[in-house]
């Protein structure tokens, strides 16, 4: 008999795998109903899709292993992570979904907000957050929008030698700012980002990423403490706002 083995379990969500098979348990079924319809538009690999029950999805595991993991150095390749940069502009250039982009005064409203919070809780001190709000502020600037995977942590990707195998976890993909994606695939990888951007190609502005990662981090840190993650760990986000400094 196949053991199960908790791949990631709060109190919003939970994912379990048995065998080749992952089964996503989300108290938001809007969640699984994203990730079902992202999978079906994307052009670049990604899981298959086995069935779908209320709350819950049942997707193929896909070969190969994590490109990274935020804290850990990664063992991939330069040319593997080139691969990776590659296939995110396969995904930024295909057709995006036909939902709603978030607007960039949403977006700004709940960054400020976030840091707010984070200051009254004492979770950072303020002058960490002001500065990284500060940088933060170069990402949140009009551009087209693109189909975005929403949360392309490298973990996320998956990697055979210097082939992309397959993207899994869909669930936040939509319309975006292709440097969302970016960010979120180097963060806790500066070496990295060089890499990325060789193999996407194209006229990046660089800096906007790197804003993007104060962006995403600052965003992140409260959620991930009232969800039993710990981002004050070594090279999490709390040490990416430090770098920031």
């Amino acid at each position: 008999m196949e053991n199960v083995e908790v791949v990631v379990a709060h109190q919003a969500r939970a994912t379990v795998r048995v065998g080749d098979v992952f089964l996503k348990i989300d108290a938001d079924q809007a969640h699984l109903d994203t990730e079902v319809a992202a999978i079906a538009l994307s052009p670049i690999p990604a899981p298959e899709v086995l069935w779908q029950q209320p709350s819950v999805l049942a997707l193929r595991a896909v070969p190969g292993t994590a490109l990274g993991r935020l804290g850990e150095p990664s063992l991939a390749s330069a040319p593997a992570w080139s691969a990776a940069g590659e296939t995110v502009r396969a995904l930024h250039q295909a057709p995006p979904p036909p939902w709603k982009a978030r607007s960039l005064e949403d977006i700004a409203e709940r960054l400020d907000e976030e840091c707010r919070l984070l200051i009254g809780s004492g979770i950072l001190p303020a002058a960490l957050v002001t500065r990284n709000r500060q940088i933060a502020e170069t990402a949140l600037r009009p551009v087209a929008p693109v189909f975005i995977h929403g949360d392309l942590q490298p973990t996320h990707v998956f990697v055979e030698g210097e082939r992309i195998t397959g993207v899994i976890d869909w669930s936040e993909a939509g319309r975006g700012d292709p440097v969302f994606d970016l960010a979120t695939l180097t963060l806790g990888h500066p070496e990295r980002l060089g890499n990325v951007l060789a193999g996407y190609g194209g006229d990046v502005d660089a800096e906007a990423v790197r804003a993007a990662w104060s962006l995403r981090s600052l965003l992140a840190v409260r959620w991930l403490v009232e969800h039993g993650f710990d981002p004050a760990a070594p090279g999490a986000e709390i040490d990416v706002l430090r770098a920031r400094m």
